[in-house]
């Protein structure tokens, strides 16, 4: 990882004088201890101007297309061949995602390359890039009242926009609506800031005044008029860089988990909820079932309750999302479900790959 600034490096010089003449009786050989080190001055915080100048280059713009809509986000380069680091929820569902480097104005085809959906952080690869700036990025967790700068795809305009604010606190637990299917989420150890941020900055950096990437900007109190906007101040959540990076090298290493996936996404081709009874979860409830894909084969209908994948039991939404995800396609699965009678149904699918889930 870049640390923010550069390394100063004090060098004591030591200056050796020979007696050759003679030289008086020594009477005590000790010498007094050196006077302790002037400590380096701190590099001085860069002007919004050199901040946008250092910053900017790093930010790529991303759009992601959902069939007939689409989202609009940011991207942080990691490395010179397009390695990129951006939010879950940008990419959630796309069935094809562009990227343009605000660095060199060139559009990049992009692949998915793994995703941790829990931390909300998403790797991708941009096609056939070279000789892209990285971002530099620091381990220094900003204290609260430290001076930040989101970047970002503000609005989906294509432009990289700076939003300047101070840092309120760390380790966030915050509830976040996707904007765009309605779901639900709770990320937790996050970054509470005030940098104004809007839809189209998740992914974006956030910056300390040095330019060194503390986060990435991944939500925002969306304000819906002037007089919203003066009663409150802004409040936006970034993921620690840190904690994102984590997920960037389980994603090298191929270090898939119930929450992080590597490669391509399968795809079962049900949409569910929690079942419950008695005031217990029991099952993921069939609320969907798309033509053609391997639930559809296998006789899944609307209204089942899968309860059991790959030989292990399913009570819950989440747990069949996480049996999935450590899954891929052409995998051949057994599942369980119950139908609407009660009957308990098996079948073996082979997963097809799908949309980032």
């Amino acid at each position: 990882m870049t640390r923010r600034g550069g390394s100063v490096l004090l060098v004591a010089f030591a200056v050796a004088t020979s007696l050759l003449a003679s030289a008086p009786e020594v009477i005590d050989s000790a010498l007094p201890p050196p006077p302790p080190p002037v400590p380096a001055a701190p590099p001085a915080p860069l002007a919004a101007d050199e901040l946008a100048a250092r910053t900017v280059p790093v930010v790529v713009t991303i759009d992601a297309s959902r069939g007939w809509t689409g989202v609009s986000g940011s991207g942080i380069v990691l490395t010179p061949d397009g390695t990129v680091l951006t939010n879950h929820h940008v990419v959630s569902g796309a069935t094809d995602i562009t990227a343009v480097s605000a660095a060199t104005g060139l559009i990049y085809d992009v692949e998915v390359v793994g995703y941790d959906s829990a931390l909300d952080i998403a790797v991708l690869q941009l096609a056939a890039a070279s000789g892209l700036p990285v971002a530099p990025v620091t381990d220094d967790l900003p204290a609260a009242g430290t001076p930040v700068t989101a970047f970002g795809n503000a609005d989906g305009g294509g432009v990289v926009v700076a939003a300047p604010g101070t840092v309120v606190a760390a380790d966030r637990s915050v509830m976040v609506r996707d904007s765009t299917e309605g779901s639900r989420k709770r990320l937790t150890g996050m970054l509470q800031t005030d940098t104004p941020i809007r839809p189209g900055d998740s992914g974006g950096p956030l910056v300390d005044h040095y330019g060194a990437v503390v986060g990435v900007n991944t939500a925002g109190a969306i304000e819906d008029g002037p007089q919203e906007a003066a009663d409150s101040p802004p409040e936006a959540y970034a993921v620690p860089i840190g904690e994102a990076l984590a997920v960037v090298e389980q994603v090298r290493t191929g270090g898939g988990t119930d929450t992080v996936h590597v490669g391509p996404t399968p795809r079962l081709g049900v949409g569910v909820t929690t079942a419950r009874a008695d005031g217990a979860d029991r099952g993921a409830e069939v609320l969907w079932v798309s033509f053609g894909t391997p639930a559809y084969d296998a006789g899944i209908e609307i209204g089942d309750v899968v309860v059991s994948f790959g030989g292990d039991r399913v009570s819950s939404t989440t747990e069949l999302e996480s049996r999935l995800r450590m899954r891929k396609p052409g995998d051949a699965v057994p599942i369980e479900w119950q139908d609407a009678d009660g009957r308990t149904r098996s079948a073996e699918v082979v997963l097809e790959e799908g949309p980032v889930r």
